[in-house]
């Protein structure tokens, strides 16, 4: 089992910036990837940013594209998402996930972080 644990979330004014991170615990040797995912309410929960943990190959939704940065720091178990140009649109919940294989199943979830973003 791998455990995940988020931080970093809160307010910020739009155009501000933040960085999220999210500590694995557990059987973290055997993570192939994690990522993250937001989920505004009422609406479906969507992919923002994944990264490989070997060899940091990373993957970015549209949504994340030029503005946010996944990495990852082995020696801490940890994968950081760093948010800048923020907008009122990437208000919500922010969930990291980790994954064993390449699927594109992600069977490890962490309870979530709010980020609101003021106009």
């Amino acid at each position: 089992q791998v455990q995940l644990v988020e931080s970093g979330g809160g307010l910020v004014q739009a155009g501000g910036s933040l960085r999220l991170a999210c500590v694995a615990s557990g059987r973290t040797g055997s993570v192939y990837s994690m990522g993250w995912f937001r989920q505004a309410p009422g609406k479906e929960r969507t992919f923002v940013a994944d990264i490989t943990w070997t060899n940091r190959r990373t993957l970015y939704g549209d949504s994340a594209k030029g503005r946010f940065t996944i990495s990852r720091d082995n020696a801490k178990n940890t994968v950081y998402l760093q948010m800048s140009s923020l907008k009122p649109e990437d208000t919500a919940v922010y969930y990291c996930a980790a994954k064993t294989t390449p699927s594109v199943n992600y069977p490890y979830w962490g309870q979530g972080t709010q980020v609101t973003v003021s106009s």
